[in-house]
């Protein structure tokens, strides 16, 4: 390989590595939105796909114009085995914030790196580099600190669904590099409004206020424009378990903001084993931030 291809490969990564880390800030914001919520679980799920679908459907009509129906009936297979990946995760991200703590979700939450390693090793024989394999071990004590410290806490019905939204989420890093060629925006905005579909008869829309109406917009779209477009397009440039890997961050954050607006302080195997996961996270992705910066 030469000069060139390796500085567009390093080129290549630092893009993924950067859009899978602001995709990652954005989504710790979901425990906070859904403590901001006063409404029940089947609304917010409703409420919430629907927002996030209309805001990336408008965009896709204004820059496909009459080509956008193409995208939607040319889905195929592993379109949509994502749809129903995101379906399931968009169902089981926020029932289980409003079910159990914003701890216990962001822990379990933490299993999909290795959830996706497997997957993607079963799957298409993804190997994993040395580097990445002893942050995730790092990780993986920082998960049992926190498991260790919080999970008791919890409600079994709510971590059941955090486990959920780690297979699911799981699923939907390992498709796309699966299949390079997968047309993320229409399977995103389809899945946003099958959701929608499925939750809106439990929903009960005509009883939120003006002030939840404005939350579950911000929710929305927060989480689809803003995550996930970014994760999508950012975690089919590096391997699927680096890419959760990254996402592991949000068990560091999420505890951050409900602590600062809801006073809800994480307890310190919390605080111990969220700074192993971080302090592997940057040790895994410094260098190769450094080394796409000297190429450049």
């Amino acid at each position: 390989m030469g000069p060139k291809n390796v500085t567009e490969d390093r080129r290549t990564r630092a893009t993924g590595i950067s859009l899978v880390m602001l995709a990652t800030v954005a989504w710790s914001l979901s425990g906070l939105f859904t403590r901001l919520l006063t409404t029940d679980i089947w609304t917010a799920i409703a409420g919430r796909s629907f927002f996030g679908g209309l805001f990336l459907l408008i965009p896709y009509l204004f820059m496909k114009r009459t080509e956008a129906w193409k995208g939607f009936v040319s889905i195929g297979r592993s379109e949509a085995l994502l749809c129903i990946s995101l379906v399931v995760c968009q169902a089981c991200t926020v029932g289980a914030f409003y079910l159990t703590s914003v701890a216990n979700v962001a822990v379990i939450y933490a299993t999909a790196p290795f959830i996706a390693a497997g997957l993607a090793w079963w799957f298409f024989g993804e190997k994993l580099r040395t580097k990445t394999l002893i942050a995730a071990l790092i990780s993986t004590v920082g998960v049992i600190v926190v498991v260790a410290g919080s999970f008791g806490g919890g409600h079994i019905l709510g971590d059941l669904l955090a486990l959920g939204m780690a297979v699911s989420f799981a699923l939907v890093i390992v498709i796309p590099r699966a299949k390079r060629d997968l047309p993320m925006l229409p399977t995103t905005i389809l899945s946003a409004f099958v959701t929608v579909i499925v939750f809106a008869p439990f929903s009960a829309p005509a009883s939120l206020e003006a002030e939840n109406w404005q939350i579950l917009a911000l929710f929305g779209l927060t989480n689809f424009v803003i995550a996930l477009f970014l994760f999508l397009h950012g975690a089919r440039r590096i391997p699927s378990a680096e890419a959760a890997l990254i996402g592991t961050l949000e068990i560091v954050l999420s505890p951050i903001w409900v602590w600062a607006i809801f006073a809800e302080r994480p307890t310190n195997a919390a605080l111990a084993g969220g700074a192993a996961i971080f302090g592997a996270v940057l040790w895994h992705t410094v260098g190769d931030w450094q080394k796409a910066s000297s190429s450049v």
